[in-house]
């Protein structure tokens, strides 16, 4: 039986904390038990759920591989001429298939695309995999469509949180969900910028928000000088 693997991400958009990526590989005769487990993408999934189906995909999976991305290499990309957060995924994804390669042959790779050309990201991918374009799958919204890749978003999502956790109990703070949209967060930005005159190492300084916050305390500082 083929031997298929999925690529997901897990926190591309929040302005707080790294990336996620991983891999997740299974013998096709069992790819149903990802299903009868209840493998969804892991947005539509509690945390407590997530955790429990981590789990199980432990013991299920034929291997699973992750790469946590810090917020300086998502910055590094994003400030770069010559890349951006889809290419940073795509150099990511190349990553992950040759960490797994080394242990495992594949014969399907199926995961979600995140660029609105699908054709050229697909293309880069199969010229830097050395893959057979009929083994390759690049999709949007892959992670709702192939239990496989729903499974590499619960274990990319699962690790996330836990790297989260992690970072909230080091600072011993409360950063709420990390999103720029979420007022807990912004506070939280704000608040250590007054007290410390300088971001968290753990903020993506390259999100417009982190720009918004760093502009309005040099002009503050401007304001205080002409005063």
């Amino acid at each position: 039986m083929p031997i298929i693997a999925g690529i997901e991400e897990a926190g591309r958009g929040p302005v707080i904390g790294p990336m996620v990526m991983a891999i997740a590989v299974i013998n096709a005769q069992k790819i149903s038990y990802l299903s009868e487990i209840g493998v969804k993408d892991s947005k539509k999934l509690s945390p407590k759920r997530r955790d429990s189906l981590f789990d199980q995909l432990k013991e299920i999976l034929d291997a699973y591989k992750y790469i946590i991305i810090s917020p300086q290499e998502i910055d590094a990309a994003l400030e770069s001429e010559n890349s951006n957060l889809n290419w940073l995924e795509a150099e990511k994804s190349i990553e992950l298939y040759n960490l797994i390669i080394k242990e495992i042959h594949i014969d399907q790779l199926i995961l979600d695309c995140p660029s609105t050309n699908i054709e050229s990201y697909r293309a880069y991918l199969e010229k830097r995999m050395h893959i057979d374009p009929q083994c390759l799958i690049a999709e949007h919204k892959a992670d709702e469509n192939y239990p496989i890749v729903s499974a590499a978003s619960i274990i990319a999502k699962v690790i996330r949180d836990r790297e989260i956790q992690k970072l909230q109990r080091k600072y011993k703070v409360d950063f709420g969900s990390g999103y720029s949209s979420d007022p807990r967060t912004q506070n939280f930005l704000k608040e250590w910028m007054k007290n410390h005159n300088k971001l968290p190492e753990f903020v993506r300084k390259s999100w417009i928000t982190a720009k918004n916050i760093l502009n309005e305390a040099k002009q503050r500082k401007l304001d205080d000088f002409r005063d």
